[in-house]
């Protein structure tokens, strides 16, 4: 019986397309879990940014942004990941003090309120914490005076959230000398405490919390995406503490070029004119048609708290023991 001539050839055209396959380049990027969500900007910029690279963009979800440094210390140089998008300045310190990242490389001009020279951690976003509430609802007018009212809010773990971290660094640079009085009152307001800012926001859309904390820029989302005018962020008196979100190269990348072609994509049209009807926060770079129509009724804080990095650890430890004991009483 003659043998089929057929099985060579296919079996030769499936050795071809897995060798094409194994050839793709894989770009690993760890960040936290709403950036991946089918909401989040990860979707779109990997479609963006594979259709320049001729590569495999992997967005990997991690909880929340203070878990990621958790997670690179845990693995250290043995660790999979490439980059690292999520950690802000109240990390940065931290992290670079680890020996696990590289200088970034980008030169960029920037639109940030304040000035950037940072050699090894690349800006692609940056807003303001705030209390979001309902707009025909009672609001707080200072943190002073929310740790007083009746008023129940929803916050986050500062262990593995960036935004809960973000608020000790509020309530300490704000009030240096009452932080821990100011934890004492806010206690009985706080509902929970979750691990990161999804499942806190989406507590207070169920109606568990009179407010959440979340950012000046949240209520854009309800605006721009829902039509909906309802959610307002709370102006506080006292300030309003900024966030700026960075990538990170980490020096054990196994594709060093390809990590680099990423982080100066970052900072390219293609990558920020994503992130403000995505993330919700205000871009590093403004894109070339403007910030959404919405964004021009969002509070502007009347004065910008932000801890240098190095201030940030020092202080870091004592913050959370001053949360820890006021929560556990």
């Amino acid at each position: 019986m003659q043998k089929p001539i057929y099985l060579p050839v296919v079996a030769g055209l499936a050795l071809c397309a897995t060798s094409t396959l194994a050839e793709t380049p894989v770009l690993q990027v760890l960040t936290y879990d709403s950036f991946v969500s089918d909401w989040g900007p990860g979707p779109a910029i990997e479609t963006a940014f594979e259709a320049e690279c001729a590569c495999d963009l992997e967005f990997v979800g991690s909880s929340d942004g203070a878990a990621l440094l958790a997670r690179i210390q845990l693995e250290g140089p043995r660790t999979e990941f490439d980059v690292v998008l999520g950690l802000d300045t109240n990390l940065t310190a931290a992290a670079r003090e680890t020996g696990l990242f590289a200088p970034h490389g980008v030169t960029a001009d920037l639109d940030l309120p304040i000035a950037w020279d940072d050699a090894d951690f690349l800006p692609f976003d940056w807003g303001y914490f705030a209390f979001v509430g309902n707009a025909d609802a009672e609001a707080a007018v200072s943190l002073r005076n929310l740790a007083v009212s009746d008023l129940k809010i929803v916050i986050q773990d500062p262990r593995s959230s960036t935004p809960g971290l973000g608020l000790l660094m509020w309530v300490k640079e704000a009030h240096p000398d009452d932080a821990a009085a100011i934890w004492e009152a806010l206690a009985d307001n706080i509902v929970t405490v979750t691990p990161g800012w999804s499942e806190a926001y989406g507590m207070f859309l169920d109606g568990e919390a009179d407010a959440v904390l979340s950012y000046t820029t949240s209520p854009a989302y309800h605006l721009i995406a829902e039509e909906d005018a309802s959610k307002v962020a709370w102006p506080f008196e006292e300030g309003h503490y900024m966030q700026v979100e960075v990538a990170g190269k980490l020096a054990s990348t196994d594709q060093p070029e390809l990590a680099d072609q990423f982080m100066a994509f970052i900072v390219s049209e293609g990558f920020q004119s994503i992130i403000p009807t995505t993330n919700w926060m205000y871009p590093a770079i403004t894109p070339e048609a403007g910030l959404p129509d919405g964004f021009e009724t969002l509070v502007t804080p009347a004065v910008s708290l932000l801890k240098s990095p190095e201030d940030a650890a020092a202080i870091r430890a004592e913050a959370l023991e001053e949360w820890r004991n006021a929560l556990s009483q």
